[in-house]
């Protein structure tokens, strides 16, 4: 009888091992939501580019006339950030004054030129003027090149984002039912794995004790069963038996096995490391001057054009140069150790000397603002969450088969674009609901790049 129950054991401990692993995993898939419970987001990218666009959208306001139409106000909200947001916030003085409530000190007579050409208001002797420009150290700020409605947009801009903020401030929220039964429901989702974990985390412990709990009893049982006189050869082997290790790794069976596993990891590796060479996906040198895309382009949300000025009109993205840099910190942390760099640069005359990221090989032609004014793609598309990185490192692998991937995948929006009309129809006719993309329209020729 004891010699029944000794043999059980092994098989109570797979028995016990199997009933956690299935409860737990039951209970994890109970916790998933259902198909259809969370709201999903349409990718912006999915309605296509369009050919010949620019990514920001148009102003929409009549000049001389502040308006609350969302064209105009997401029209301001672009021309802010590319032009205003690194010198001006909302609510907060960074080297200008705060936004807010701008339309109420000035009027719109007074703005416009203002914006457009401050130094000629300031010797003008304008008394406003020139008490903004004393106020803040005589700093003076640039010319821009802007329509009446596209400052109009600006202003509108500014205005909605400050009722916006007056209503946070208030305890006002601005989300929509629908938005706040998906935060809600998210909050909830999170809630459920948070306890879900938890509880798996006691199972796999409780479990552990368990095992361990049956081996110590094992072994007390065999210690009594040893010192008993009544047991019978067969029971004495069974208690007496010890598993014998080295019958493992002596089986040629098993020395097989791993040799091939060795075998096939070592050829694996090899083939990797034949294909990743030349490429540079991943690669993050250290700059000369620790420069901060989080905190620039991420918490200051400045736009990507104010630096890179050639991104929407050359075929490169150029490196800002020094004087870009002192727009802002000829006034901010002038005392910084890094800022110093670009001080010392300028006195110098020597350039600075960054290490390029993103290099594409001299035997493809690529032409940067033929993909960021022509296709509207956004930055994000190949150079990844550039608002989030400390320091830049190469995102997209910018292989040959990453780009064809992309041109084949990508739709064209040709809607109101006469040249594409011909095109469409040859394609629609040949290939049904196909989508036209950049491939359709011969965007995966061999000449495309490499001539």
């Amino acid at each position: 009888m004891d010699s029944i129950r000794l043999r059980s054991l092994p098989r109570l401990f797979l028995a016990l091992l199997l009933f956690f692993v299935s409860f737990g995993y039951a209970m994890a898939q109970g916790a998933q939501p259902a198909a259809g419970e969370v709201g999903t987001s349409k990718n912006p990218s999915e309605a296509g580019v369009t050919p010949g666009t620019v990514a920001a959208a148009a102003p929409a306001a009549a000049a001389g006339t502040t308006t609350a139409d969302p064209a105009a106000i997401a029209a301001g909200d672009a021309l802010f950030k590319a032009n205003c947001a690194q010198c001006h916030a909302i609510n907060d003085v960074v080297v200008g004054p705060a936004m807010a409530g701008i339309a109420k000190r000035r009027p719109m007579s007074w703005l416009i030129p203002w914006i457009k050409n401050s130094s000629k208001m300031v010797a003008s002797g304008d008394e406003y003027a020139v008490k903004i420009f004393n106020e803040y150290q005589k700093q003076q700020m640039p010319s821009f090149q802007l329509s009446d409605a596209e400052i109009t947009s600006i202003i509108a801009y500014v205005t909605d984002a400050e009722t916006k903020t007056v209503a946070v401030g208030t305890g006002l929220d601005s989300k929509s039912g629908d938005q706040a039964a998906v935060d809600g429901t998210a909050t909830a989702g999170g809630e459920a794995s948070s306890s879900m974990n938890i509880l798996l985390i006691v199972l796999v412990v409780v479990l552990i004790v368990l095992v361990v709990t049956l081996v110590i009893i094992a072994n007390i049982m065999k210690d009594v069963l040893r010192g008993r006189k009544d047991l019978d050869g067969r029971d004495r082997e069974q208690i007496e038996q010890r598993f014998d290790y080295s019958r493992i790794y002596k089986s040629t069976a098993v020395r097989g096995i791993v040799g091939a596993v060795f075998v096939l990891a070592v050829l694996y590796e090899t083939i990797q490391g034949a294909m990743g060479v030349g490429l540079s996906q991943g690669y993050q040198p250290t700059q000369p001057i620790a420069f901060s895309h989080k905190l620039h382009a991420g918490e200051n949300q400045i736009d990507c054009a104010y630096c890179h000025t050639s991104v929407y009109k050359g075929k490169s993205a150029n490196i800002p140069s020094p004087n870009i840099c002192m727009n802002c910190h000829s006034q901010i942390k002038t005392e910084s150790p890094e800022i110093k760099k670009i001080y010392r640069a300028i006195e110098r005359k020597q350039p600075i000397q960054w290490v390029r990221v993103h290099n594409i090989p001299d035997l493809a032609y690529f032409n940067h603002s033929q993909h960021t004014q022509v296709a509207g793609l956004e930055c994000v598309t190949c150079h990844g969450p550039i608002e989030n990185m400390e320091v830049v490192y190469q995102y997209s692998a910018l292989t040959m088969g990453w780009c064809i991937n992309c041109h084949r995948e990508t739709p064209l929006n040709t809607k109101g674009n006469g040249y594409y009309d011909n095109l469409v129809k040859l394609h629609d006719s040949k290939n049904g609901a196909v989508p036209f993309t950049v491939s359709s329209n011969g965007g995966t020729e061999c000449s495309k790049c490499h001539y």
